[in-house]
């Protein structure tokens, strides 16, 4: 079966069609009404949990889709969700919940598209998070991080050289078969003409999602994600975009998760868990103030909600280690760029407080730099802080010359610097009491690059 890439297509504004699984006898014909249709994205593994897994795919059309699945060393225990058809209103994307779940379980699964099995030339597997908090050790897992995934399309890119390198780098990454990959931002470029419609940016989304070399990457591992400026409106973007709230209806088609934002305060932000390791990803844009705003208490980049928000869910998280992501750079202070340290009432805010309430086991994510880098911070009196940057996978690399003052960063851990296009990994792994983290960098092969091992004990108060 064909994986093509289409151009434009106008599109109502609704949200997706959703299926909850349910047990259908295996001998059951499986009919649909309208022609045969073609797979143009997936599937796609979204979150992940104990009892409960999304799929997510996209067609070519209209479809009758269906998921079966089974535990791979318990096939005759298969089930096969009821049929969802897909519709253009929320752009021919199909997610199904899968669950409940056996835990600790490896399963298998296949796509039905109008009732013929959408073979796919890649293993479809899955495997359900163990219980483990009171029953076991907390597995080992591996967290894969990255962003600024520029894909080249012609006639709609400026002319001259193509800023999207080919998309080798999603081989390895794929190969590599991490539990989960964070995506970090500016996962799609929108285009002038894409940002300012609602159906402009859906156009880019669903031509960057069928990218051939992608689908074996989104089948084997779980997906979450959260936006910078470029997948989120136009360059450098901030809270005045004024189809901010299509964009966000767009990302959420694409990137299903159990939660985003509240309801009073809607955004990209999130939280899950994996293990000991409880995430929060953050949302850099949706209430950021212009960069050009006065300085003073009232510039935030993540305003003052999402802000109330992360703070009461660092002080209830009992996770060994909590990771926080951002789009934008969040610990370095040197240097040119948006960078977190513009908003400098937010950032003093968040780092403040987690020196006050004593917060423990803090390790910061981010992208958006176009380059790999691990920044430290040592606070007085704290323990060490990280921020691991993971950028680009295939957008322009940014070589650093000898007189920006980044160049000889003193607060770059020494030998974590990647020009080039690159991804990164966190291992957690140890029994419970001995914990540590061990960080990778990567380049577009997959050969490792650098590596720096952080122990629980090292993010730990004097």
């Amino acid at each position: 079966m064909s994986l093509r890439r289409t151009g434009r297509r106008a599109f109502s504004w609704a949200g997706p069609v959703l299926a909850v699984a349910g047990i259908v006898a295996l001998g059951a014909t499986l009919r649909a009404d309208g022609p045969a249709s073609r797979l143009h994205a997936g599937p796609m593994l979204g979150y992940g949990t104990e009892r409960e897994v999304a799929v997510w795919l996209q067609t070519e059309g209209r479809a009758a889709v269906q998921v079966r699945y089974f535990p791979e060393e318990r096939p005759a225990e298969a089930r096969l969700t009821e049929p969802v058809v897909t519709a253009e209103a929320s752009d021919f994307v199909a997610l199904f919940r899968l669950g409940p779940l056996v835990a600790d379980t490896r399963y298998g699964y296949e796509v039905f598209v109008d009732g013929q099995s959408a073979a796919r030339p890649y293993p479809l597997t899955f495997r359900t998070q163990p219980l483990w908090r009171w029953q076991a050790p907390p597995r080992d897992i591996t967290v894969m991080v990255g962003s600024c995934l520029y894909l080249n399309q012609l006639p709609y890119d400026l002319p001259g050289r193509s800023f999207g390198a080919e998309p080798v780098i999603l081989a390895p990454m794929a190969a590599a078969r991490p539990d989960l990959m964070i995506w970090l931002g500016d996962n799609t470029y929108m285009r002038g003409h894409d940002w300012r419609s609602p159906s402009g940016l859906r156009a880019r989304w669903r031509f960057d999602r069928g990218l051939a070399e992608l689908q074996p990457f989104l089948a084997s591992t779980f997906h979450y994600a959260t936006w910078d400026d470029h997948d989120f409106g136009p360059n450098d973007s901030d809270g005045t975009y004024w189809l901010k709230d299509a964009s966000l209806d767009a990302f959420r088609l694409y990137w299903p998760a159990l939660q985003y934002g509240r309801p009073e305060t809607p955004g990209v932000y999130q939280q899950f868990t994996w293990a000991d390791v409880e995430f929060f990803l953050l949302d850099g844009r949706y209430y950021r103030k212009p960069i050009g705003w006065p300085a003073g208490d009232d510039k935030r980049m993540l305003g003052r909600a999402q802000m109330q928000w992360l703070k009461e869910a660092l002080v209830a998280s009992d996770a060994r280690f909590k990771v926080i992501a951002l789009g934008t750079q969040v610990l370095n202070p040197i240097g040119t760029g948006e960078r977190f340290i513009h908003y400098p009432a937010d950032r003093t805010e968040l780092l403040d407080w987690i020196q006050k309430e004593r917060i423990e086991g803090v390790i910061f994510l981010s992208g958006d730099r176009h380059r790999t880098e691990l920044i430290r911070l040592n606070p007085e009196g704290g323990y060490p802080l990280y921020d691991f940057t993971a950028s680009p996978l295939t957008a322009g690399t940014w070589s650093i010359s000898d007189l920006d003052p980044e160049a000889k960063n003193p607060y770059r851990v020494p030998g974590t610097l990647l020009n080039e296009h690159s991804y990164g990994t966190l291992r957690f792994e140890g029994d419970r009491e001995n914990r540590r983290v061990v960080l990778q960098g990567f380049d577009k092969t997959g050969k490792m690059r650098w590596e720096h091992v952080i122990t629980r004990k090292e993010l730990s108060f004097p």
